[in-house]
């Protein structure tokens, strides 16, 4: 801007004074060298990779990042569960009533999807056990924040414990034996790491640092609607290539208080005393700023396993309608995340409580894939050469055992 402009061209003025006035002896410098400075192209500044960095300046900021994040979160977190042994479902158990109110502030859905929105913004998620006075299920489950837990690591390479930072203050826990620990860690496999997870919010930083960018360039050009990128060149009329102090100065006050922010917005610039505008830098057109800004919110859209149809992004036509992207939102995206996590908490629940206990998704009550599972019923059903076990088992339900709600298959 030509505020900007003015500042380094007097901080340029003012070092060259100070290098002419330093000794006689010195290599002068070529007089277009400042300008030739100016066209040159400087390194791109990325949002740091560590997780408090990445929620600052992607989730906390970006709405494409934040409403894809929170999209899996609590599609996920709502999905109905079946639970039980895996060959019995259980109308009542213990367990069940765990899920339900698994600690003081929580209920079900608030505790899933603080876990399902830590592993998709870390790359990792932690629970917390809080044991009761008899052995056995715990007491309380707590979401702990993956930013403030660290994994101890052995001299074999091994966990041997979690240590949970806030502030100066340290809480260190046992690994436990193998999977019944106080701590169940779930993660986003990464190639390159052996206890940490990646995270979707950190393969889409630097897409999220396009959109944020040009969101910054937008709202600066609102800003300064009325003062475009360029410089204010002074012939002066006896040969004079300089303005005199107080003339600077004056210029300065006049294109601060007259020229700049958005309620000066259509204001001509009176140009007197030799002075001539010459415009510099691209439009708003050339520059494709809408277009890039467009192509970094699809980025962030396939980063996180959304369709952009569903975030409100323009000009997607991939998917015929909205229902059938939001089957392959389900499909691709909710339903592997939702049984990863829910196997591990089941394996981690039941190696605390003495038995098997299988966690998974009801398919067949989430309503985006009601009308696929209504067409595969009926085609098992029709199916004359199977049995009804084989059907059943086709269908994921377990055997039927001639028992009913809570001491068997129905």
């Amino acid at each position: 801007m030509a505020l900007d402009l003015f500042s380094r061209l007097k901080r340029r003025e003012t070092a060259a004074a100070g290098r002419a006035g330093s000794g006689a002896g010195e290599a002068k410098a070529s007089a277009t060298a400042a300008l030739l400075a100016l066209e040159s192209g400087g390194r791109a500044v990325w949002t740091p990779g560590d997780a408090a960095s990445l929620i600052r300046g992607g989730f906390a900021v970006n709405p494409v990042a934040y409403r894809a994040a929170r999209l899996i979160a609590e599609a996920a977190a709502d999905l109905p569960l079946v639970v039980g042994d895996g060959e019995v479902r259980w109308a009542a158990h213990p367990v069940i009533g765990l899920l339900e109110r698994p600690n003081a502030e929580q209920g079900r859905a608030d505790f899933l999807e603080a876990l399902f929105l830590q592993l998709v913004l870390t790359g990792d998620g932690y629970l917390e056990a809080v044991p009761g006075e008899a052995p056995g299920l715990p007491q309380e489950l707590h979401v702990l924040r993956s930013d403030r837990m660290a994994v101890v690591v052995g001299k074999d390479g091994w966990p041997t414990g979690f240590e949970y930072r806030i502030g100066n203050r340290k809480l260190r826990f046992p690994a436990g034996v193998p999977g019944a620990g106080p701590i169940c860690h779930v993660r986003m496999i990464d190639p390159r790491n052996d206890h940490y997870g990646f995270s979707p919010l950190r393969a889409a930083a630097r897409s999220i640092d396009i959109h944020n960018a040009t969101s910054a360039w937008s709202k600066a050009l609102l800003d300064n609607a009325a003062r475009p990128s360029g410089a204010l060149v002074y012939r002066g009329g006896d040969g004079q290539a300089r303005l005199a102090p107080d003339q600077y100065r004056r210029l300065v006050e006049e294109l601060e208080n007259f020229h700049q922010g958005a309620r000066n917005a259509g204001r001509p610039m009176l140009l007197e005393g030799g002075l001539d505008w010459k415009p510099m830098g691209f439009s708003p057109q050339e520059m494709e700023f809408l277009r890039m800004r467009e192509a970094a919110a699809r980025e962030i859209a396939l980063a996180f396993g959304v369709p952009p149809m569903l975030l409100g992004l323009p000009g997607d036509n991939t998917y015929a309608n909205y229902r059938e992207a939001g089957r392959a939102f389900f499909r691709l995206t909710v339903l592997p995340l939702a049984r990863r996590v829910l196997g591990r908490l089941g394996n981690w629940l039941g190696a605390l409580g003495g038995e098997r206990i299988v966690i998974r998704p009801d398919l067949d009550k989430v309503p985006a894939l009601a009308e696929e599972r209504d067409a595969e019923w009926q085609r098992i059903a029709s199916a004359d050469f199977l049995d009804a076990e084989e059907k059943r088992a086709l269908l994921g339900l377990p055997p039927r055992s001639g028992k009913r709600d809570g001491e068997g298959a129905p």
